[in-house]
């Protein structure tokens, strides 16, 4: 038996978490470390994966498959494809940040209401976060995604509720208060969701007889299953509507700013760059690959609903005076992107929802980790109380505004590759959609320029003055991630090549075809 790769890659942080866990109470750096060493292991299994994987190879390789539950028909089954893999590498790259960026975020404080603060919980529950993550993306077994999507809201929920951001405007109360509402919410609307999927997975079962998705989706192409068209679209929505809350998608959107509001800055980015990357992913996966004809259905009301995310999210961003639901309201305004991307029906745009999946993780990693040091010198999170920082912390500020340019798809940044794929695999199917969509560049030039000009720029507050420049650790987290974002700016071809011939699949299996050029491009033989 080959060494099972895709399981050992979701164990190790799945182990790490509880030896993390059991960590003497007293020995917190030790548990710091174990933490990262576990994450820093994965990253190099992750990259294992990468390299082994051959983009022109089977669809879905390294694979696994074992006997779980007989009587049920459920299977461990894993495998990947071109757009797992890039997904399973974004993971394991964000999260070994994510913990060197929340390094204290979990020590004791003497508050009142602060006193539950057990570091080695904080950074276990990270861990496993990760394990589930990573888990969702190599399962083809939809039972097993099914647990796995609603298995990681268990950590996330203590991690928001329990471990929520200490620069509160109000009472020590009142911030515990916010902060529950807020993680009670996050739970509630997914689990909703996943209520609703559950129904389909069954109904999906009840149909075709097995859990696994390469059986279903071999027997669909080869004739043997052929579902009933009222049967189908009822199944696609049910499946569409847990990955739209996860995603989020407008108006299931609203439990995301409060989430990300109130969690710390490495959990914010743990939520929108990790977690919620597994309900677009899925509608790739399963909605595509199970329901194409349902999809198709669906197409024009989503596109709506993905262009009023687009819009919206960005409209309310402008309005925000606070800096973690600004980011917040764009990461909504960028799943419409991704979500109109993968519903355009085109290979560019899938191309390039796939693509601003990953770019949108480490762009969105990197603004939201520099503004939580941001918040964390200063104690606040609105944006009025800061001014002139560009003065008093240039790295600071100078790393806030790559962020920041390349939130709004700068060219030269890795996110304006893939939101220009979307913008053109959109057009060429949708035209109107397409220009619809332009306006969300405009506005998120408008909020992320305010928001720096607000807070860099300008005469120094006497608050700010004193304010302390990046330290080496914090370096060590946002420079990686500039870096990746100007690298794959300008040359994103090691991630096209291994996405392209995924999306190519997933386009086969809705049977649909890029539009052809309204004008012909004629040779030089021809036009002369």
């Amino acid at each position: 038996m080959s060494f099972p790769l895709l399981t050992a890659t979701a164990a190790l942080p799945a182990l790490g978490a509880i030896a993390t866990a059991a960590v003497p109470a007293a020995r917190r750096t030790a548990a710091k470390w174990l933490a990262l060493l576990v994450s820093l292991a994965t990253l190099v299994l992750a990259a294992i994966v990468l390299v082994r994987f051959e983009p022109g190879g089977a669809r879905y390789q390294l694979t696994e498959s074992h006997a779980w539950i007989k009587d049920f028909g459920v299977r461990y089954e894993l495998g990947v494809d071109g757009i797992a893999v890039a997904m399973l590498a974004l993971t394991a790259l964000l999260i070994p940040f994510v913990i060197l960026a929340g390094w204290h975020d979990a020590d004791p404080l003497e508050t009142k209401s602060s006193r539950w603060r057990p570091t080695q919980g904080f950074f276990a529950m990270i861990l496993a976060v990760e394990a589930m993550v990573i888990l969702s993306f190599e399962a083809t077994d939809v039972f097993l995604f099914y647990i796995l999507f609603e298995a990681m809201l268990i950590p996330m929920y203590f991690l928001i509720g329990g471990f929520g951001d200490r620069a509160h405007s109000g009472t020590d109360e009142n911030a515990a208060a916010q902060r529950s509402y807020a993680a009670v919410k996050f739970l509630l609307y997914n689990l909703v969701g996943g209520l609703i999927m559950l129904a389909a997975v069954i109904g999906l079962y009840v149909v075709a007889g097995s859990f696994s998705l390469t059986e279903i989706a071999d027997a669909r192409a080869s004739g043997q299953l052929d579902m009933a068209t009222s049967t189908e679209r009822l199944l696609f929505l049910g499946f569409f509507f847990a990955f739209a809350v996860k995603a989020p998608l407008w108006p299931l959107h609203t439990w995301l700013p409060n989430a990300m509001g109130e969690a710390t800055a490495p959990v914010a980015v743990l939520i929108t760059a990790v977690v919620d990357k597994v309900g677009t992913f899925a509608m790739l996966r399963f909605c595509l690959q199970l329901f194409p004809e349902a999809s198709k259905w669906a197409t024009p009301v989503i596109l709506v609903l993905a262009l009023i995310s687009i819009v919206y999210g960005a409209l309310l961003a402008v309005g925000q005076r606070d800096i973690k639901r600004l980011v917040a309201y764009a990461s909504i305004s960028h799943f419409g992107f991704i979500i109109l991307g993968i519903f355009a029906m085109t290979s560019q745009g899938q191309s390039g929802a796939t693509l601003y999946m990953v770019n949108h993780g480490i762009s969105t990693a990197a603004l939201m980790l520099v503004a939580g040091f941001l918040i964390s010198r200063r104690g606040s999170r609105l944006i009025a109380d800061y001014g002139g920082v560009q003065k008093v912390a240039p790295v600071l500020a100078g790393t806030f505004l790559i962020g920041g340019l390349a939130t709004l798809s700068l060219p030269g940044l890795a996110p304006f590759v893939s939101e220009f794929l979307v913008l053109v695999g959109t057009y060429s199917r949708y035209p109107v959609a397409g220009i619809v969509a332009t306006f969300g560049i405009v506005l998120a030039a408008l909020y992320t320029l305010v928001l720096y000009q607000r807070t860099m720029t300008g005469p120094v507050k006497a608050e700010v003055s004193k304010m302390p420049d990046l330290r080496a650790r914090e370096l060590a987290v946002v420079a990686p991630l500039i870096a990746l974002l100007i690298f794959l700016g300008v040359f994103p071809k090691p991630l096209t090549d291994i996405i392209n011939p995924a999306v190519e699949q997933t386009m086969s299996d809705v049977q649909q075809k890029d539009p052809q050029p309204t004008v012909p491009i004629q040779n030089a033989e021809a036009a002369k």
